[in-house]
């Protein structure tokens, strides 16, 4: 039964596959795109993707449910949440100009097959979001008309009763989006153009909404009278602050569109800090005016604003809300459909998506296939979906994205930059040539037969400190950490913060509801668990990390990431169980394209050295001068024709 078993090299061989990471090109800045972005292209697109329909519903829907007047406070705090994952968003846009976002992130940092769950995630995320924003646009539309275009089709094409379907086939929401689709095809610069248009007439009603409303303020509506200006406590404004969350999503579009921007290592990060400082200062000043005109506990959650300035005499302003909610609503749609195409073009091009969906067309320089299939696949999800009840589904994928992205951070940053060495055909040696005159301070990186190895000068990096080595602060304290090699104690040491993020914000939810835990076995949890994310992270601290790169980087790592993962996790767990089932069976299809076409076709394989007949390890002994003793230290016990002796072989370096 035993020779049934896996050996533990094959083992060994497919944990690798499965964590190999992406290997960049040298010239980043190269596409088959047309890099025809501005920053003021790329901010509009982050304002589009953030500030949609929950400007005009979800401000009065919190502020009368939930926080009260005190959603103000809400926004700011859930604003400098988001503004942690932005900033992780912006430094790898920088860094990485190339299309994918959270994807491609993860796949050149932390493994290929995490990435592609993320990717896998993130498409599902964008289809249901773009589905359920073009319903909500033809249900807003309806309204406007007093529903005669629902009365018509239940009427003349009929109403199902079957579960995950909807009451009637909403016609008008597949329709508007096989429109926008066919914009997004036509490039880049026409998809632009075309969100600069909604963008500006949003923006005006946003205006128009803010004068007004402040010229019909009333400061008494946040008085004791009214119920004060917080009257569901601090628990209702954290509450508040898990809601106002997710209205942020859609900066990502931005660092998607980072491989058709100009200059992406200054317009993404640009972009990104604009575009979030606008949408969040939007949410609090239009909560400002909403909860000012009239006493928070009359809003319409529905209609909040138009219902706002309908009970203030001015019932004509309605219809310019209804037509910022509807330009908004567009915005936000053609930020989906540009950025869902992209991901999926990023994941064909490195061959964990089917290939297909790698085409370029030669003209418009966009993903076309792609922005045509998914397109007609959204348009079918609202067309007959009920997705009301996955609409909650869209948070999990959104946070994992956001938590992988810190992590894949804080790796990155404590990694050496990676030098790419060709490899040896048979029989031949490794090319040295690209290696030659390094600083005297540099660690150098060889290729073996069976495995590259870095090969640490002890003495020189006492002078110098490479990326993920031990600062020499610590090395009297931590010795035993110097053995390792670069990065490596970094990247356990993320692992164990999150597993301790985990264990930590699961007491925090679960402990005293569903665990029913007593006091003192909660306390100490909270405790044993904070200590841990609390050593992880000063573990991380005391190794150097990647200083005086040109491109943005964010500041306080460790901490700003690990806070960002941390406060992900934590809304999460506050998901319902059914998104988490549901959520599980999505990853396990995901898993069966990877396994059955992703690991195989993955172009990462090309870049891999095909077994040798023979395979040694190397180690090189430094001596006071400029040259390097070579010897095998570990020879293969079969026999070596086809190559020189090793054993008393001196190399020039």
């Amino acid at each position: 039964m035993a020779r049934w078993l896996p050996r533990s090299a094959d083992l060994t061989r497919f944990c690798q596959k499965l964590n190999r990471v992406k290997t960049l090109e040298d010239d980043m800045m190269e596409t088959s795109f047309n890099r025809c972005l501005s920053t003021i292209d790329l901010t509009l697109l982050g304002i589009g993707g953030m500030v949609g329909s929950g400007l005009y519903v979800l401000t009065g829907t919190v502020a009368k449910e939930i926080a009260g007047p005190a959603v103000i406070v809400s926004f700011i705090i859930a604003g400098f949440a988001s503004l942690l994952a932005a900033l992780c968003y912006a430094e790898f846009g920088a860094r990485v100009p190339k299309t994918g976002s959270a994807y491609m992130f993860t796949y050149v940092s932390v493994g290929e097959i995490w990435a592609f769950l993320i990717g896998w995630n993130v498409l599902l995320e964008y289809m249901i979001g773009g589905a359920a924003v073009a319903r909500a646009w033809s249900g807003y539309l309806d309204s406007i008309f007093n529903h005669k275009i629902k009365n018509f089709t239940e009427t003349h094409v009929g109403t199902w009763q079957l579960p995950f379907l909807a009451r009637y086939p909403d016609f008008l929401a597949a329709a508007i989006l096989l429109v926008a689709t066919a914009f997004i095809s036509f490039g880049a610069k026409v998809s632009s153009w075309l969100n600069h248009v909604f963008s500006a007439v949003s923006m005006g009603v946003i205006l128009f909404i803010l004068i007004m409303g402040f010229i019909l303020a009333q400061p008494k509506n946040w008085s004791a009278q009214e119920g004060g200006f917080a009257p569901y406590g601090l628990s209702g404004i954290m509450a508040g602050t898990a809601t106002c969350f997710y209205a942020f999503v859609g900066f990502d579009v931005i660092a998607a569109s980072s491989e058709e921007a100009r200059n992406p290592q200054r317009a993404v990060p640009r972009a990104i800090a604009f575009s979030l400082g606008l949408a969040t200062g939007a949410y609090i000043l239009v909560s400002v005016v909403l909860t000012l005109m009239v006493p928070w506990h009359t809003l319409d959650p529905d209609s909040a604003l138009a219902d706002a300035f309908y009970r203030r005499g001015y019932a004509w302003a309605g219809f310019l809300v209804a037509a910022g909610s509807i330009c908004a609503m567009n915005t936000v749609l053609l930020s989906n459909l540009f950025s869902l195409p992209r991901i999926v073009y990023a994941m064909a091009e490195d061959g964990l998506f089917f290939q297909v969906f790698s085409r370029v067309h030669p003209r418009t320089q966009v993903p076309v296939v792609g922005i045509v299939v998914f397109g007609l696949l959204m348009a079918l999800l609202a067309l007959v979906f009920d997705l009301e009840a996955l609409v909650q589904f869209l948070s999990i994928g959104t946070l994992l994205a956001y938590t992988f992205v810190a992590a894949s951070i804080i790796v990155l940053r404590f990694q050496q930059q990676k030098v790419d060495v060709p490899v040896p055909a048979a029989g031949g040696r490794p090319s040295t040539e690209s290696h030659e005159g390094p600083s005297a301070g540099e660690l150098k990186e060889y290729e073996s037969f069976s495995d590259k190895l870095q090969l640490v000068d002890r003495e020189k990096s006492k002078e110098h400190r490479e990326p993920g080595q031990l600062k020499a602060a610590f090395e009297p304290y931590l010795e035993f950490l110097s053995d390792f090699y670069p990065g490596e104690v970094v990247t356990v040491a993320v692992v164990t913060l999150m597993v301790s993020a985990i264990c930590l914000c699961s007491i925090l939810v679960f402990g005293s509801t569903h665990l029913h835990l007593p006091t003192w076995s909660y306390s100490l949890l909270l405790v044993l668990f904070s200590l841990g994310f609390l050593l992880s992270l000063l573990l991380i601290w005391a190794h150097e990390q990647q200083h005086g790169t040109q491109t943005f980087q964010i500041p306080l790592v460790p901490l700003s990431p690990a806070l960002s993962i941390i406060l992900n996790i934590y809304l999460m767990l506050k998901l319902s169980y059914m998104t988490w089932l549901r959520f599980a069976v999505w990853l396990l299809l995901g898993l069966l394209v990877y396994f059955g076409y992703g690991i195989w076709h993955s172009k990462e394989n090309l870049r891999e050295p095909r077994p040798q007949r023979v395979s040694a390890r190397y180690v090189v002994f430094p001596s006071s001068s400029l040259e390097e003793r070579v010897q095998a230290v570990q020879p293969s016990s079969q026999p070596t024709t086809s190559l020189p002796d090793t054993d008393t072989e001196d190399s020039k370096r």
